[in-house]
């Protein structure tokens, strides 16, 4: 084990010396099926290996994020560092790896096993340092402690769920929030917000001859549909809108009876949102005001996080760029996005969100990460937390 005294250096040599390890973990934690609130096998596996690594008081809470705490007092501030278990994927089963030409590929193997591997192998690291009698070294430097995290429902309708927790029982407490999510050429500073709604028309329906005349439940989504996708933009900022699924009827010769949709609109400003929000629900009561009969549920809400100008954000998005630059050799691009940052930056914590791999096809079956850029990512974890 390097000593911490060395830095950079040990943390280039740690990240060497146990790249072959940090490869196999990713290839079997890539394996392990976790679509969003479905986390429970890779929180088990997580946590008992950071256990047999070493690392003292791990533990997974109500919302199945695994958390090892480190120099956290009660009453004193403390940063989170985190990465998200979930995958975009529904599969219940084992998910398929290949590895092949310098690639490991595999349905959610950057978005985020990647990063959640690096921290991994950070708390190893920062255990061992410990173990090592180098603690008054480490707590000197984070006087205000560290909480790691390996959260869940950041993706899709996980609905931010192992954040909103975290920031539930400790928000007060939180110094700077950093969260592992992507590739490395890129960090998010700030917050795109979402929400999300499920929508359902019911008509009378009947036989696609003798009914012929009736409502149809798809025909009329189909126009509510059309409706939203005529909606004028703001002009000032990004915003944008998606129908992500739909689904009803019975059979070929059946007038639909019924008809659900999934949609949802975003954007990085608030006052954007709130407009969206007016026209949505402008039009759903227009359709209602016809007679047509139609619910709708709000299935996810992610808030923006505004300008935050302040110092403390200032420096922390400069610490991450210089981690990534030492580390990679690489200025990253700084971004607007959807992560798990989007909680703390509504509250005015200071936070943000930084990459660890090289790949690319994330969200897709196809996702792939080169086996070289992981070690670097060890290395952009380690800087960021200890340097």
């Amino acid at each position: 084990m390097a000593e911490f005294q060395q830095g950079r250096q040990g943390f280039k040599e740690y990240a060497d010396d146990h790249e072959k390890e940090t490869i196999e973990l990713l290839k079997t934690l890539a394996r392990i099926p976790a679509p969003s609130n479905h986390e429970e096998k890779r929180a088990a596996f997580c946590c008992n290996w950071l256990e047999e690594a070493g690392a003292e008081g791990v533990y997974i809470d109500e919302a199945l994020n695994v958390i090892y705490p480190v120099n956290v007092r009660d009453g004193q501030d403390f940063d989170v560092y985190m990465a998200h278990l979930d995958v975009v994927f529904p599969d219940m089963g084992e998910l398929p790896l290949e590895e092949k030409d310098g690639r490991i590929y595999c349905p959610g193997v950057g978005d985020d096993t990647a990063c959640v591997v690096c921290l991994l192998m950070a708390a190893k690291y920062i255990a061992a340092l410990i173990k090592s009698g180098s603690c008054d070294a480490f707590a000197g430097n984070h006087d205000a402690g560290l909480m790691l995290v390996w959260n869940t429902g950041e993706e899709g309708l996980g609905n931010l769920k192992g954040t909103k927790e975290i920031i539930r029982k400790y928000g007060g407490r939180i110094r700077n929030f950093c969260t592992f999510d992507s590739q490395m050429d890129n960090i998010v500073t700030g917050a795109v917000g979402s929400i999300r709604y499920e929508v359902e028309i019911h008509t009378e329906g009947g036989h696609s001859y003798s009914k012929f005349g009736n409502d149809n439940a798809i025909e009329k989504m189909a126009e509510l549909i059309t409706r939203l996708y005529r909606i004028s933009l703001p002009a000032v900022g990004k915003t944008t809108y998606n129908v992500g699924e739909i689904s009803g009827g019975t059979s070929i010769n059946t007038i639909a009876q019924s008809a659900r949709m999934l949609y949802e609109y975003r954007s990085d400003r608030k006052e954007n949102l709130d407009y969206m929000t007016e026209q949505f629900q402008s039009i759903l009561a227009e359709c209602r005001e016809s007679g047509l009969d139609i619910t709708c549920k709000e299935i996810g809400n992610r808030p923006c996080g505004g300008e935050d100008d302040s110092q403390k954000n200032k420096e922390l998005i400069k610490r991450a760029v210089k981690a990534v630059e030492n580390a990679a050799g690489i200025i990253p691009a700084e971004n607007s996005g959807s992560t798990d940052c989007n909680i703390p930056l509504s509250l005015g914590i200071p936070a943000v969100c930084v990459g660890c791999y090289e790949g690319a096809g994330a969200h897709t079956r196809e996702e792939f990460v080169e086996i070289s850029s992981v070690k670097t990512g060890v290395r952009i974890v380690l800087e960021m937390i200890l340097l």
